[in-house]
Protein backbone atom coordinates (compact mmCIF):
# COMPACT_ATOMS: atom_id res chain seq x y z
CA UNK A 1 0.00 0.00 0.00
CA UNK A 2 1.68 3.42 -0.76
CA UNK A 3 0.21 5.90 1.55
CA UNK A 4 0.61 9.68 1.39
CA UNK A 5 -0.28 11.72 4.45
CA UNK A 6 -0.92 15.48 4.99
CA UNK A 7 1.49 16.49 2.34
CA UNK A 8 2.46 20.28 1.39
CA UNK A 9 4.63 21.81 -1.06
CA UNK A 10 5.65 24.79 -1.56
CA UNK A 11 7.45 26.81 -4.88
CA UNK A 12 8.93 29.96 -2.86
CA UNK A 13 5.21 31.52 -1.19
CA UNK A 14 3.26 29.29 -3.63
CA UNK A 15 1.51 26.52 -1.67
CA UNK A 16 0.80 24.10 -4.10
CA UNK A 17 0.04 21.24 -2.36
CA UNK A 18 -2.06 21.90 1.11
CA UNK A 19 -2.34 18.22 3.25
CA UNK A 20 -3.13 15.88 0.79
CA UNK A 21 -3.75 12.61 1.59
CA UNK A 22 -3.88 9.36 -1.08
CA UNK A 23 -3.62 5.70 -0.71
CA UNK A 24 -2.83 3.51 -3.69
CA UNK A 25 -3.27 -0.38 -3.66
CA UNK A 26 -1.15 -2.97 -5.21
CA UNK A 27 -2.83 -4.43 -8.13
CA UNK A 28 -5.02 -1.17 -9.18
CA UNK A 29 -5.03 1.64 -11.57
CA UNK A 30 -5.37 4.94 -9.70
CA UNK A 31 -6.02 8.23 -11.81
CA UNK A 32 -4.58 11.53 -10.77
CA UNK A 33 -7.07 14.27 -12.95
CA UNK A 34 -7.12 17.28 -12.45
CA UNK A 35 -6.90 21.07 -14.54
CA UNK A 36 -3.59 22.49 -16.06
CA UNK A 37 -1.53 23.69 -12.80
CA UNK A 38 -3.30 22.05 -10.58
CA UNK A 39 -0.36 20.26 -8.99
CA UNK A 40 -0.22 16.86 -10.96
CA UNK A 41 3.07 16.87 -11.80
CA UNK A 42 4.09 18.64 -8.72
CA UNK A 43 2.78 15.80 -6.52
CA UNK A 44 4.41 12.41 -8.62
CA UNK A 45 7.83 14.41 -8.75
CA UNK A 46 7.32 14.73 -4.70
CA UNK A 47 6.51 11.44 -4.27
CA UNK A 48 9.05 10.35 -6.26
CA UNK A 49 11.61 12.66 -4.72
CA UNK A 50 12.83 15.09 -7.28
CA UNK A 51 10.86 17.97 -5.19
CA UNK A 52 11.45 18.11 -0.95
CA UNK A 53 8.49 17.90 0.44
CA UNK A 54 8.14 20.93 3.29
CA UNK A 55 6.33 18.10 5.52
CA UNK A 56 4.28 14.91 5.52
CA UNK A 57 4.69 11.30 4.35
CA UNK A 58 4.84 9.16 1.70
CA UNK A 59 4.86 5.27 2.60
CA UNK A 60 5.06 2.45 1.02
CA UNK A 61 4.33 -0.73 2.53
CA UNK A 62 4.86 1.31 6.03
CA UNK A 63 8.52 2.74 5.22
CA UNK A 64 9.35 5.65 4.26
CA UNK A 65 8.89 5.67 -0.23
CA UNK A 66 12.49 4.97 -1.83
CA UNK A 67 13.27 6.02 -5.47
CA UNK A 68 14.29 2.53 -5.48
CA UNK A 69 10.87 1.26 -5.16
CA UNK A 70 9.12 3.61 -7.89
CA UNK A 71 9.53 3.36 -11.99
CA UNK A 72 8.78 7.08 -13.21
CA UNK A 73 7.88 8.25 -16.75
CA UNK A 74 8.07 11.70 -16.83
CA UNK A 75 5.96 13.70 -19.41
CA UNK A 76 9.00 14.94 -20.91
CA UNK A 77 11.49 12.09 -21.07
CA UNK A 78 15.30 12.63 -21.19
CA UNK A 79 18.11 10.67 -23.11
CA UNK A 80 21.36 10.91 -23.19
CA UNK A 81 22.92 11.91 -26.43
CA UNK A 82 24.28 9.27 -29.07
CA UNK A 83 22.46 6.52 -27.23
CA UNK A 84 20.78 3.84 -29.19
CA UNK A 85 16.97 2.75 -28.01
CA UNK A 86 18.97 -0.60 -27.66
CA UNK A 87 21.70 0.70 -24.95
CA UNK A 88 19.11 2.51 -23.17
CA UNK A 89 16.72 -0.23 -22.56
CA UNK A 90 20.14 -2.43 -21.46
CA UNK A 91 20.96 0.79 -18.56
CA UNK A 92 17.60 0.34 -17.66
CA UNK A 93 17.56 -3.27 -17.29
CA UNK A 94 20.62 -3.51 -15.73
CA UNK A 95 19.18 -4.86 -12.17
CA UNK A 96 17.01 -6.88 -14.30
CA UNK A 97 18.52 -9.55 -16.14
CA UNK A 98 15.63 -11.45 -17.26
CA UNK A 99 13.86 -8.40 -19.07
CA UNK A 100 13.64 -9.85 -22.51
CA UNK A 101 14.43 -6.60 -24.49
CA UNK A 102 13.71 -7.88 -28.05
CA UNK A 103 10.39 -9.75 -26.99
CA UNK A 104 9.16 -6.23 -25.33
CA UNK A 105 9.94 -4.55 -28.47
CA UNK A 106 7.64 -6.19 -30.17
CA UNK A 107 4.87 -4.55 -29.09
CA UNK A 108 6.31 -1.29 -30.51
CA UNK A 109 8.69 -2.20 -33.19
CA UNK A 110 11.40 0.68 -32.48
CA UNK A 111 14.33 0.96 -34.30
CA UNK A 112 16.60 0.26 -30.89
CA UNK A 113 19.70 0.21 -32.82
CA UNK A 114 18.86 3.91 -34.28
CA UNK A 115 19.87 6.81 -31.92
CA UNK A 116 16.93 8.11 -29.77
CA UNK A 117 17.83 11.45 -30.70
CA UNK A 118 16.75 10.53 -34.30
CA UNK A 119 13.31 9.11 -32.68
CA UNK A 120 9.44 10.70 -33.09
CA UNK A 121 7.89 12.08 -29.90
CA UNK A 122 5.54 9.32 -29.69
CA UNK A 123 8.74 6.76 -30.00
CA UNK A 124 10.60 8.42 -27.76
CA UNK A 125 7.74 8.31 -24.95
CA UNK A 126 6.95 4.38 -25.82
CA UNK A 127 11.07 3.63 -25.10
CA UNK A 128 10.98 5.37 -21.98
CA UNK A 129 7.78 2.99 -21.32
CA UNK A 130 9.69 0.40 -22.11
CA UNK A 131 12.34 1.37 -19.86
CA UNK A 132 10.04 1.92 -16.78
CA UNK A 133 8.88 -1.84 -16.96
CA UNK A 134 12.47 -3.14 -17.31
CA UNK A 135 13.59 -1.67 -14.09
CA UNK A 136 10.57 -3.44 -12.60
CA UNK A 137 9.75 -1.61 -9.53
CA UNK A 138 6.95 -2.08 -7.66
CA UNK A 139 5.46 1.51 -8.07
CA UNK A 140 4.84 2.76 -11.43
CA UNK A 141 3.90 6.38 -11.71
CA UNK A 142 3.18 8.00 -15.48
CA UNK A 143 2.84 11.24 -15.91
CA UNK A 144 0.65 11.83 -18.99
CA UNK A 145 1.53 8.60 -20.49
CA UNK A 146 -0.54 8.77 -23.37
CA UNK A 147 0.18 11.84 -24.34
CA UNK A 148 2.32 11.89 -28.10
CA UNK A 149 1.31 8.67 -29.19
CA UNK A 150 -1.06 7.14 -31.62
CA UNK A 151 -4.71 5.20 -31.01
CA UNK A 152 -2.72 1.93 -31.64
CA UNK A 153 0.15 2.28 -29.35
CA UNK A 154 -2.17 4.02 -26.61
CA UNK A 155 -4.40 0.49 -26.61
CA UNK A 156 -1.00 -1.39 -26.17
CA UNK A 157 0.10 0.67 -23.45
CA UNK A 158 -3.90 -0.11 -21.72
CA UNK A 159 -3.30 -3.61 -22.31
CA UNK A 160 0.39 -3.73 -21.38
CA UNK A 161 -1.07 -2.06 -17.89
CA UNK A 162 -3.76 -4.24 -17.57
CA UNK A 163 -1.13 -7.34 -17.16
CA UNK A 164 1.00 -5.19 -14.87
CA UNK A 165 -1.98 -4.66 -12.27
CA UNK A 166 -2.49 -8.43 -12.50
CA UNK A 167 1.35 -8.86 -11.50
CA UNK A 168 0.64 -6.53 -7.83
CA UNK A 169 1.74 -3.31 -9.25
CA UNK A 170 0.44 -0.27 -7.72
CA UNK A 171 0.24 1.99 -10.57
CA UNK A 172 -0.65 5.77 -10.54
CA UNK A 173 -1.30 7.72 -13.96
CA UNK A 174 -2.64 10.81 -14.87
CA UNK A 175 -4.19 12.45 -17.79
CA UNK A 176 -5.82 15.77 -19.04
CA UNK A 177 -8.26 13.31 -21.20
CA UNK A 178 -10.60 12.12 -19.03
CA UNK A 179 -11.67 9.37 -21.36
CA UNK A 180 -8.26 7.92 -20.85
CA UNK A 181 -8.53 7.41 -17.28
CA UNK A 182 -11.99 6.06 -17.22
CA UNK A 183 -10.91 3.49 -19.76
CA UNK A 184 -8.29 1.52 -17.33
CA UNK A 185 -8.36 3.00 -13.89
CA UNK A 186 -9.80 1.56 -10.73
CA UNK A 187 -10.51 4.68 -9.52
CA UNK A 188 -9.84 7.78 -10.11
CA UNK A 189 -9.20 11.31 -7.81
CA UNK A 190 -10.00 14.39 -8.66
CA UNK A 191 -7.10 17.24 -7.43
CA UNK A 192 -8.31 20.64 -7.05
CA UNK A 193 -6.68 23.54 -4.74
CA UNK A 194 -3.74 21.56 -3.53
CA UNK A 195 -5.75 18.55 -1.99
CA UNK A 196 -7.55 15.62 -3.37
CA UNK A 197 -11.54 16.84 -3.02
CA UNK A 198 -13.03 13.35 -3.83
CA UNK A 199 -11.82 10.22 -4.71
CA UNK A 200 -14.10 8.22 -7.70
CA UNK A 201 -14.47 4.13 -7.83
CA UNK A 202 -14.91 3.19 -11.55
CA UNK A 203 -18.54 2.62 -10.96
CA UNK A 204 -18.96 6.96 -10.15
CA UNK A 205 -17.04 7.46 -13.27
CA UNK A 206 -20.07 8.90 -15.32
CA UNK A 207 -20.83 10.99 -12.92
CA UNK A 208 -17.35 12.08 -12.28
CA UNK A 209 -17.60 13.38 -15.83
CA UNK A 210 -21.06 15.67 -14.76
CA UNK A 211 -19.52 16.68 -11.87
CA UNK A 212 -16.18 18.05 -13.66
CA UNK A 213 -18.69 18.90 -17.17
CA UNK A 214 -20.57 21.25 -14.36
CA UNK A 215 -17.25 23.01 -12.66
CA UNK A 216 -16.01 24.25 -16.44
CA UNK A 217 -19.53 25.58 -17.38
CA UNK A 218 -19.50 27.11 -14.39
CA UNK A 219 -15.65 28.83 -14.82
CA UNK A 220 -16.75 29.51 -18.25
CA UNK A 221 -20.10 31.12 -18.09
CA UNK A 222 -19.12 33.54 -15.09
CA UNK A 223 -16.19 35.13 -17.56
CA UNK A 224 -18.65 35.07 -20.08
CA UNK A 225 -21.44 36.64 -18.47
CA UNK A 226 -18.61 39.53 -17.86
CA UNK A 227 -17.74 39.82 -21.38
CA UNK A 228 -21.63 40.10 -23.08
CA UNK A 229 -22.64 42.10 -19.86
Amino acid sequence: MLKINDLHFAYSEKKILKGLHLEASPGKIHGILGMNGSGKTTLFKTIYGFNEKESGECLFEGNPVSKRDIAFLETTNFFYSFMKGQEYLELCALQNADYPIKEWNQLFQLPLNDLVEHYSTGMKKKLAFLGIIALNRPILILDEPFNGVDFESSEVLYEILKRLKKEGKTILLSSHIIESLTNICDEVSYLSNGIIERKYASSEFKQMELDLRELVQQKVTSILDSIFD
